[in-house]
């Protein structure tokens, strides 16, 4: 099975570059099994269809508005995903949804994809997450661990 974990957002807006943190904290506290590929993928949008060729599985992480308290997580999936950034945070938002339209046209769609979002307390300029959105970085990432058991892969920790 092959499964992409993509970390999308900007690191220099505070929360908008939770889904790269997410994907640097399972670098380091977890083994990854073969198979699954780990991409911070930035604000790079359509720069990111060759990266789903052959994906399988697509675990996207990024800061998500739901209009709920900052720090709030939320699990989409398949068809809610695009409905999900109607209400755009950043530009990348409208690049992951022209990029998993784009692939779909292609044949390139994963069979299945999972978004695992949070709510968002700021989206300035700075490097550092707010208090709301850093205190739930690890369940985050842990949540993500867990999808990833769900799709019937060992996530370890190291």
């Amino acid at each position: 099975m092959s499964v992409l974990v993509l970390g999308i957002g900007n690191l220099i807006m505070t929360d908008d570059g939770i889904g790269v943190r997410v994907v640097q904290q399972l670098a380091k506290h977890y083994r990854i099994p073969e198979g699954v590929e780990l991409l911070e993928g930035g604000t790079l949008g359509l720069n990111l269809l060759s990266d789903l060729k052959g994906v399988e599985r697509l675990l996207v992480v990024d800061a998500l508005e739901t209009g709920q308290l900052p720090g709030t997580l939320q699990r989409l999936e398949g068809d809610e995903i695009p409905l999900a950034f109607e209400t755009r945070l950043s530009p990348h938002e409208l690049g992951l949804k022209d990029l998993l339209t784009v692939a779909a046209m292609l044949g390139d769609s994963p069979q299945e994809v999972v978004l695992w979002g949070i709510q968002p307390e700021r989206l300035d300029l700075g490097e550092d997450l707010s208090a709301s959105v850093a205190a739930r970085l690890d369940d985050l990432t842990d949540r993500v661990a867990d999808e990833l058991r769900r799709w019937g892969l060992t996530m370890d920790f190291r």
